[in-house]
């Protein structure tokens, strides 16, 4: 997800003492009748007034469970048996204008499912996923309901294998195109390079008349690379707000949370981030987590839980949210971040954890261990889980805010850095390359969805419209517009590095766990897991989505 909320200048703190889907979309029908309460998530409020989109919750990201004495990572505090499962949170009711068969509202809660992976003889119970995530289903909305996309999606093409390895430092090869759209898209990129118009013009055109936002996927990768294409040709008219707004906008967050949760890629590279996490909590009675994308808290909360499983537990955890000022975000966003504090907090109080909640509104140039409230008892985590590469870099701008981030990060001495980021070589490259690799990516992204969402599911839809805003980015935008600077892992490596971070090798002892869980969810052929590097990679048909890798 995109960046941090901005909060007050000054820390506000919520005490605390101290939910999961199948890759298949469940109906509406059964989510809402899991359970109702009272209350209002800021979920709910980034889907607004009448949306009848239903978003399944996500859960923790737990691995198979290891005999202590195979077990030196300590994984095998991150499972329970069945009996042992933490209650679910209470179902929100949220009052809405909307459209509601009952009470006027949404339901809003969180869901868990569990899956079970045999190990020997034994079989032990498993929450898949990043947790907490709301599930907003309109009261009215029926199991037979399809929306059309908020914006001409597109979707993936067959076409997705040849990348390069998640580790290399020169830029993915992509392949050439395969079939008639990817061509005429081809030729389209290559007119705008050269600033051909009217042979630009005529390509989308005809690709157009082959796109479809609900077809096949390459009918869908063809609709969203030609409005990514068309948006470049004639940008929209300045309207005030800053050109990437829309990245930051309560709905393409929402939607990059049902993301998260559909695709193994997502879900497994943020639960190894948390692995690394718990493995900076071992053998100290306190751990603080630095964040700078809390997002909708669902990565905190499978770590509130996991944490709950540990013995001896933690004393207590401390979770900071940083909210970068300079953030285009929407003036909702600050009390959005607070209700995901008070959410995290109750989760916690029921799952026996001490939790501080904080944010502190800084920029990079600001960040020190005072300014956070470290404590020198106390073992620092930094989490930059889809954060670096929404960061500007020198190529932007020659105070290069992505590598000051970095070297403020390793001066507060954190015992270890979580990173995971999408894999594309995304950032310098020229115009026509980048709309290739962006092409390759998304197209094996929007491919992998059919494994896991319904050709017509809403969820489906409202995830494909913020994979459209992110490739419109991407490809349509230059200088500071461009939010969306992706990179290869051995580009992050070099940049890691180069700021004083040592490699923590992920090896097999997570990779087997990770890949187990993996097949845990069922016959899913196209993913697989990759080490390269000491990292974990996550791929469709062979080509990697997103990489993880662990820092000190």
């Amino acid at each position: 997800m995109a960046s941090g909320f901005p909060g007050r200048d000054s820390r506000g703190s919520y005490a605390g003492s101290g939910a999961d889907r199948p890759f298949k979309s469940r109906s509406r029908a059964d989510r809402t009748a899991e359970g109702e309460g009272e209350g209002r998530g800021f979920e709910a409020d980034a889907v607004g007034d009448g949306a009848a989109a239903a978003a399944d919750g996500a859960a923790a990201g737990a691995l198979p469970a290891l005999r202590e004495a195979e077990d030196p990572h300590g994984f095998a505090a991150l499972v329970r048996p069945r009996e042992s499962h933490l209650p679910l949170l209470d179902f929100f009711r949220m009052p809405s204008s909307g459209r509601s068969a009952e009470g006027g509202g949404h339901r809003v809660g969180l869901r868990r499912d569990r899956l079970r992976v045999g190990r020997n003889d034994a079989a032990a119970h498993l929450d898949l996923g990043r947790p907490f995530a709301f599930v907003v289903a309109a009261a009215a909305a029926d199991d037979g309901e399809s929306e059309q996309p908020p914006f001409p999606l597109p979707l993936p093409s067959n076409s997705s294998s040849s990348n390069s390895t998640a580790s290399s430092t020169a830029s993915c090869s992509t392949p050439p195109p395969s079939n008639p759209s990817r061509q005429l898209l081809s030729d389209a990129a290559a007119a705008v390079a050269e600033g051909n118009l009217a042979a630009a013009a005529a390509s989308l055109a005809a690709v157009r008349r082959a796109a479809s936002p609900r077809g096949d996927a390459e009918q869908r990768l063809a609709a969203m690379m030609a409005a990514a294409l068309a948006s470049r040709l004639d940008p929209p008219a300045p309207s005030g707000a800053h050109p990437a707004a829309d990245l930051f906008a309560a709905e393409h967050r929402f939607a990059t949370q049902l993301l998260h949760d559909a695709s193994p890629c997502f879900k497994l590279g943020l639960a190894v981030a948390n692995l690394a996490i718990l493995e900076a909590a071992r053998g100290h009675p306190k751990l603080h987590v630095v964040d700078f994308d809390v997002g909708s808290g669902a990565q905190h909360a499978e770590l509130i839980r996991a944490l709950a499983e540990r013995r001896p537990r933690p004393a207590s955890l401390k979770i900071t949210a940083v909210a970068d000022p300079a953030y285009p975000l929407p003036a909702a966003a600050a009390k959005g971040l607070r209700d995901v504090g008070d959410r995290l907090s109750k989760l916690a109080d029921r799952a026996g954890v001490g939790l501080r909640f904080s944010i502190v509104s800084l920029r990079a140039a600001e960040l020190d261990r005072a300014s956070l409230g470290c404590e020198p008892d106390e073992a620092l985590a930094v989490n930059l889980a889809f954060v670096l590469s929404r960061i500007a870099d020198e190529s932007v701008s020659p105070a290069n805010p992505r590598d000051e981030l970095l070297r403020r990060v390793r001066a507060l001495a954190p015992r270890a850095v979580a990173l995971v980021e999408q894999e594309m070589s995304g950032n310098t490259a020229p115009f026509a390359a980048r709309f290739a690799e962006a092409c390759a990516h998304y197209g094996a992204l929007l491919e992998s969805l059919e494994a896991t969402l319904g050709r017509d599911s809403a969820d489906r839809a409202r995830v494909e419209a913020a994979l459209s805003r992110k490739a419109t980015n991407t490809v349509a935008r230059e200088g500071p517009e461009r939010v969306e600077r992706c990179e290869l892992f051995g580009k992050w490596r070099a940049r890691m590095s180069m700021a004083g971070f040592r490699p923590l090798p992920l090896g097999p002892g997570v990779a087997e766990p990770v890949r187990a869980r993996l097949a845990s969810t069922g016959p899913n052929p196209g993913f697989a897991v990759k080490e390269d590097a000491g990292g974990l990679g996550f791929s469709w048909m062979g080509r990697v989505l997103t990489f993880a890798s662990a820092w000190r």
